[in-house]
């Protein structure tokens, strides 16, 4: 398998865009119409997962152990679709069917068989993935809505438990299905480390367009059912580096935050921690009153809100970067960001700056394109 070329051929494809997984699922919907169930109704959403997904594959070719890792846990994510190994044979014939369509004349037998050699290397390693977990776990967990409260017009706060155990790292997320919106699935990350009940608390901010945000919002109530997916992810806390934690969160960016200072808690000796969270305006900040709870107990713990533009606001002003940048010095803590995008590439451009290894920062992009707060 030439890995220069399979990035070169996939670069070229990839110029097509959303045309790319439109073909794709066309040829397989047309080839195998039985499959069509398994998804949503709008394919929108499901068509950018298959070039992300294709995406990272190609660029981590080269890279065993993260490709691995990323293929096993897209393994073991499937199974919530209803994914068997019978369907990777048709997903395979109809994608390379659309990558042959796409390269025109590139398309070479040399070409082919690369493609098809890694295919069977995905295949191989997501089948594998789901058989082994399909043992000690069921496909998805059933859910029960405990309790659902709007903090802010556009933010809710509701926690579940379900009907057997889900194990998770404080930081993972999980994807989750409304009965109100079937077969439509988002990762929601989870705001607790794991407790003794079995409860998840989950943070949703309603997002333009968003289907399922919008029901998880304004039309679960106590006794509501959910599905969830596997835990997935990998912002959690290192517990052997012996520094300082630097925790940022901009907006619902908080929950994934929140569960990891939920473990730090647990810790013997807790590391000196600080917390900054963000937002545009003061309603926005929609989980002090929990935040404040948890800092009286906590006195290894500073929490400091802060919001970008609200003038009457008499706490700390500014974006997240601007009120982190001057409130300290922090190149021997271990950083921990989560929020919308343009927070995310701002904060860890500005901890690049202050003299963060990047080795110390790891980072959860929600996807969200909204103003840094």
């Amino acid at each position: 398998m030439d890995t220069a070329r399979l990035k070169e051929s996939f670069a070229r494809v990839a110029m097509h865009g959303d045309e790319v997984a439109l073909f794709f699922y066309s040829d397989l919907f047309l080839r195998h119409p039985e499959t069509r169930d398994m998804f949503p109704v709008s394919m929108a959403e499901q068509r950018g997962h298959l070039l992300r997904a294709l995406a990272t594959i190609v660029s981590d070719v080269e890279d065993t152990g993260r490709l691995t890792d990323f293929l096993q846990a897209l393994g073991r994510d499937h199974r919530k679709f209803g994914t068997v190994a019978a369907h990777y044979e048709p997903v395979g014939i109809s994608l390379l069917a659309t990558l042959a369509h796409f390269s025109g004349s590139a398309w070479t037998p040399e070409l082919a068989a690369d493609w098809q050699e890694a295919f069977a290397l995905v295949s191989s390693v997501m089948t594998e993935a789901a058989a082994e977990d399909e043992k000690a776990n069921p496909a998805f967990w059933e859910g029960t809505v405990l309790s659902h409260e709007m903090r802010a017009f556009d933010i809710a706060v509701f926690r579940v438990v379900t009907l057997d155990t889900l194990e998770f790292q404080p930081g993972q997320s999980v994807a989750i299905e409304s009965e109100m919106r079937p077969r439509i699935w988002r990762f929601y990350s989870i705001a607790n480390a794991p407790r003794e009940d079995a409860t998840m608390e989950f943070h949703v901010r309603v997002i333009d367009g968003g289907a399922l945000s919008l029901a998880l919002a304004r039309g679960l109530t106590p006794g509501s059912r959910l599905r969830l997916g596997p835990p997935v992810g990998s912002l959690t806390l290192d517990t052997g580096s012996g520094r300082k934690v630097l925790l940022v969160a901009g907006s619902t960016g908080l929950a994934p935050l929140k569960a990891i200072l939920g473990q730090i808690a647990e810790l013997a000796n807790p590391p000196e921690t600080h917390l900054f969270v963000g937002a545009q305006d003061t309603g926005g900040l929609y989980d002090l009153q929990s935040l404040s709870k948890i800092g009286a107990e906590c006195p290894w713990l500073t929490i400091t809100p802060c919001v970008s533009d609200d003038p009457d606001y008499r706490g700390e002003r500014g974006t997240l970067p601007d009120v982190v940048a001057r409130s300290g010095s922090w190149a021997s803590h271990e950083a921990y960001i989560a929020g919308p995008t343009p927070m995310v590439e701002a904060m860890t451009d500005r901890l690049s700056a202050l003299d963060v290894p990047a080795t110390q920062v790891h980072v959860e992009d929600f996807g969200w394109s909204e103003p840094c707060p």
